[in-house]
């Protein structure tokens, strides 16, 4: 099994270099597991309490059930990948049946932030945006798709989006092998990426 993992910050478009990698390659045997599913648990809070957690600290994330999850499907095993709700701010009782690949491509922020993790992929990739592009697409996505307003979301940027990312998910770049500039379609670092896919499953 490959496996590849795709960091970068919120909005920085992770999710369509994704999309860009898998698009040629066979539905069979590509898989994604998203670190947004991986947010621990936080059945002991109210919701009041829940939304004040910091979501862009590393340890909001199960890091533990994740590499536990990669090494059972590397085994060949069947995995429930847990479903998260950013409406309630925990997770669903709902799971995601995920059966083992040829290649596995894990994304989120802070997958690199964690040796153990980090240690498990096979490429490790960081796309990189400008942080007013970056803020745009946060704005955009979460007054649609999480139901929050913009000075709800701006103040959540300010106060610990920016520094988060300053602190833990920037200085991940380091560990990567390709960094995708996200500012247009890098058609060079998809394809150098795909190569290393198709090399794998054919």
């Amino acid at each position: 099994m490959l496996i590849i993992g795709i960091a970068g910050g919120t909005g920085s478009g992770k999710t369509t270099v994704v999309q860009q990698i898998i698009n040629e390659l066979p539905e069979t045997e590509v898989g994604v597991i998203s670190q947004d599913s991986y947010y621990r648990e936080n059945n002991n809070l109210s919701f009041e309490e829940r939304g004040l957690i910091n979501f862009d600290h590393p340890r909001a994330i199960d890091f533990e059930l994740l590499v536990s999850h990669l090494t059972e499907l590397k085994k060949g095993n069947t995995i429930e990948q847990p479903v998260y709700s950013f409406v309630t701010h925990n997770r669903t009782d709902d799971s995601i049946i995920t059966h083992p690949r040829k290649v596995m491509i894990v994304e989120g922020i802070l997958i690199l932030a964690n040796a153990e993790l980090r240690d498990m992929f096979d490429v490790k990739i960081f796309v990189h945006a400008d942080s007013d592009e970056r803020l745009i697409r946060r704005l955009k996505r979460d007054i649609a798709e999480r139901g929050r307003d913009m000075e709800e979301v701006l103040n959540r940027y300010q106060t610990t989006l920016k520094p988060m990312h300053q602190q833990f998910i920037e200085p991940t770049k380091a560990f990567a092998d390709i960094i995708i500039p996200n500012d247009k379609y890098n058609t060079v670092a998809i394809d150098v990426v795909r190569a290393v896919i198709n090399q794998r499953i054919t």
